[in-house]
């Protein structure tokens, strides 16, 4: 990363006012979102789009992450999406699914590269298809040696979901549940939500009565490749264990949805998408979707830039659509007050604000500026029914603001 954009990471993460040792935690965690961190996205985009209302001459800003969303809103036919991200491996990913998008062949070939994401031809097929028409930087991200000494490309042919930091978490968790003699596999052939249920109740929920992952997950460090830093760790555990919250977080995401329809659960417990025809994908992974997202594919941008600096640069009244993910919870309030501020300037009539907390409440009242907040609609009910309806199940709350 270069300079500046690893002080914003710093700035956003470190606590100013946080004791010495609480701030070389959040360093760490600033060092450790410095690289590919989410493989894929977690937010559902399908509860996003549904929130957002995007409508044909909407102009939608995102934070890219791994670019799924951003990806998959183009499905609702927007007029534009643009997707911003201080990671710059974030940026290479949406970069490298753009490009794919527009050159190769067919969506079979998308799909191996994408949706598998572990087939050795997949090295020829980016050296042959997409390289020749990639941006200088993504291509130069791709083609370095990772830390371990492997070009980073080569993720496409061992398992692209397993790489990053939450890749990486996911699989600890994985090695812990053989410990635990736990076998997730039979939650991925449950025939029913019922079936899921007994699966969570019998071999999962246990596992969180366990001293040492009680203890374990009481430690910020053991959550950072969930993303999230420390200052959050705290909001999210409020006045619970950590193990408490957790275990209610995973019941929803194993319970709540059939297996059959929720990719995130497979992500989870199964370390990768579905392999079977009418497997459950994100909307831009989906064979329905190749078409449009083929003939949509210049409305969408990727951009390495600060979110806060990239709104306050827009023409007044030229954005209408705004998802910020969680990147609030990491702000305080001089934050709050400058990035809405830049949001409600940005803004045309009947915008929308979509975003995500780790507790369960809206952070906005009683810390955003209320001269600001007047100026929003908070949708409660809709709110509410996102939040229960979003199969990533991991975020207490989805919360949407419309300009009143």
């Amino acid at each position: 990363m270069t300079a500046q954009p690893k002080r914003i990471i710093e700035n956003a993460v470190v606590r100013k006012d946080a004791k010495a040792t609480d701030k070389l935690l959040d360093k760490a965690f600033a060092l450790a979102f410095g690289g590919l961190v989410y493989a894929q996205i977690w937010e559902d985009p399908v509860v996003d789009m549904e929130g957002l209302a995007i409508q044909p001459d909407s102009r939608v800003m995102c934070i890219a992450s791994g670019s799924c969303n951003a990806l998959s809103y183009l499905t609702a036919n927007p007029a534009q999406v643009t997707a911003v991200d201080l990671n710059r491996a974030h940026v290479a990913l949406g970069h490298l699914k753009i490009t794919a998008i527009k050159h190769l062949p067919n969506y079979e070939r998308f799909q191996r590269f994408f949706g598998h994401a572990d087939h050795k031809e997949n090295k020829a097929v980016y050296k042959e298809m997409i390289a020749p028409h990639l941006d200088a930087q993504s291509r130069k991200y791709w083609e370095q040696r990772d830390i371990k000494g492997r070009r980073r490309i080569s993720y496409f042919t061992k398992g692209l979901y397993r790489k990053g930091l939450l890749g990486n978490f996911i699989g600890l968790a994985h090695l812990f549940a053989k410990l635990y003699k736990v076998d997730l596999n039979k939650l991925l052939e449950a025939e029913s939500v019922e079936e899921q249920r007994e699966v969570f109740e019998t071999q999962l929920s246990p596992v969180f009565d366990k001293k040492f992952v009680r203890w374990l997950t009481d430690q910020p460090a053991s959550l950072f490749g969930l993303g999230i830093p420390p200052a959050q760790f705290d909001e999210l555990a409020g006045d619970e264990r950590m193990a408490e919250v957790l275990r209610r977080r995973l019941e929803k995401l194993a319970c709540d949805f059939e297996i059959k329809d929720n990719y995130f659960a497979w992500q989870a417990f199964g370390r990768g998408y579905d392999r079977r025809e009418d497997a459950p994908l994100p909307p831009y992974l989906q064979r329905a979707n190749w078409d449009a997202m083929r003939e949509r594919i210049d409305r969408i941008t990727v951009e390495r830039a600060n979110m806060v600096q990239w709104i306050g640069d827009r023409d007044e009244g030229s954005m209408d659509r705004f998802v910020l993910l969680d990147a609030q919870d990491w702000m305080n309030n001089a934050q709050l007050d400058e990035l809405w501020g830049r949001i409600t300037t940005a803004s045309r009539p009947g915008a929308r604000v979509l975003f995500r907390t780790a507790a369960e409440p809206t952070m906005l009242p009683g810390r955003l500026d209320d001269v600001i907040l007047s100026k929003w609609r908070y949708l409660d009910e809709v709110s509410a029914d996102l939040t229960q309806r979003d199969r990533s199940s991991i975020y207490g709350g989805v919360h949407l603001y419309e300009l009143a």
